[in-house]
């Protein structure tokens, strides 16, 4: 397993450019495969939850070629297969969104449970729930690892979600947009991916409307065209840089981003005495002065979003009094504070809520990555602490982050890849 070795405590200068949404990217590169045509995406990310992609759908028959190092080519024409239980797909959490695509064009679909991070009961109830209300017959296979879902006819209904789930909303999304007649969804997730999702999939013939609202209204089609789109910029790519900038005392412009998909972050860096400038498509984070203390709620999106929640936390460890943070999202994602508090963090969870007391200053030691962005809170760690840190189990953060050592390193930190 590859490591990454930081010797912190550098302050980061310069420019970094924020690469294509990660979970925007696997969202539409499933959706690519209900068309019976070509698919181009841009602005890839190079991370391996897309390799994985890419691997599944070569395996289940669609062609597909890397155009370029961000550019994917998809030709499901000749796509037969209704199946996909390959251990790419055990991989990944995005893998589901198979099973809304297949379903819609074929039908049917037989795909593995998805795997990904670990933090947490994350079920995929509401996505079953929106399957059977659009008439499919549904059967999880707990012994093979396997859901099935099949339809005689797909046929557009009300759909309340239970939850607020953005995994849930774009497959019961990408299912009904080939049913008969129309599909309302309730209490949708509004998150900027869905937004994207729904954008491709409109650009290929679909009739959505209502995305980025809590209300989805879905016109169903015949059929859906090839299309070529570009993804939007990693708006957790983005925040993690910002909270890097901030906790080095650094001055990074962050470019190549949405300025409003991160509001929520700058508003809280402010709070926190961080000097923020937006620009059209660019961010500048200017830290050096004392950091306040502040509070920290995850909600779905325009909310705090969880995927930046370990990465303030780490920023918090090093500011000055005592911030509450709150999970509303996942019931278990505070499984790196251990790892923090390694470093010399002091931070104390119950149940949902960790309690952070600001120190010092934290040290480098040796510690792992317990999943994607806990792996990316160690990084910002260990950019700021005294001495040298050793992260392993560098596999979650090539999970979601492209050239991550390379992006720091022109920004001035002093990091490297150790492969073993």
């Amino acid at each position: 397993m590859d490591k990454l070795i930081i010797t912190g405590q550098r302050r980061l200068q310069g420019e970094v450019s924020i690469s294509g949404a990660k979970n925007a990217a696997v969202a539409i590169i499933p959706a690519a495969i209900m068309a019976n045509d070509v698919c181009i995406i841009d602005n890839l990310p190079c991370i391996e939850d897309v390799y994985c992609l890419y691997n599944t759908l070569t395996n289940i028959g669609a062609e597909c070629e890397f155009l370029n190092n961000h550019t994917l080519k998809i030709d499901s024409r000749d796509l037969k297969t209704k199946k996909a239980v390959t251990e790419d797909v055990r991989k990944i959490r995005a893998s589901y969104y198979l099973l809304g695509a297949m379903l819609g064009r074929f039908k049917e679909a037989e795909v593995a449970l998805p795997g990904g991070c670990n933090f947490g009961n994350r079920p995929i109830d509401q996505h079953i729930k929106g399957f059977r209300a659009l008439g499919a017959d549904v059967e999880v296979d707990e012994e093979k690892g396997i859901v099935i879902a099949k339809a005689n006819r797909l046929i557009g209904t009300s759909i309340y979600m239970d939850v607020v789930s953005v995994g849930a909303t774009i497959n019961v999304m990408l299912a009904a947009i080939l049913a008969e007649g129309t599909t309302i969804i309730e209490n949708a997730a509004k998150e900027p991916h869905v937004v994207d999702t729904a954008n491709f999939l409109n650009l290929m013939g679909a009739k959505i409307k209502g995305a980025g609202t809590d209300v989805i209204r879905i016109v169903g089609v015949e059929s859906l065209k090839g299309a070529e789109y570009t993804i939007i910029p990693d708006q957790i790519e983005a925040g993690t840089y910002m909270i890097a900038s901030a906790i080095t005392g650094g001055d990074v412009l962050v470019r190549n981003i949405i300025p409003k998909h991160m509001d929520c972050l700058t508003a809280k860096l402010v709070e926190m005495n961080v000097e923020v400038h937006e620009h059209d498509d660019s961010i500048r984070i200017i830290g050096g002065k004392k950091l306040y203390n502040t509070n920290i709620k995850t909600m779905s999106y325009p909310g705090f979003p969880t995927d930046l929640q370990p990465q303030i936390a780490a920023l918090l460890s090093v500011c000055n009094g005592k911030s509450v943070i709150t999970e509303n999202v996942w019931d278990n994602r505070f499984q790196y504070v251990d790892q923090l508090n390694l470093m010399g963090a002091k931070i104390s969870v119950d149940g949902r809520e960790a309690t952070v007391e600001g120190v010092d200053a934290l040290k480098g030691t040796t510690v792992k990555a317990t999943d994607l962005r806990a792996g990316a809170a160690m990084i910002v760690a260990a950019l700021a602490a005294e001495g040298v840190t050793e992260i392993n189990d560098v596999k979650y953060i090539d999970r979601g982050y492209e050239a991550v050592e390379e992006k720091l390193s022109a920004l001035g930190a002093y990091i490297k890849r150790v492969k073993e």
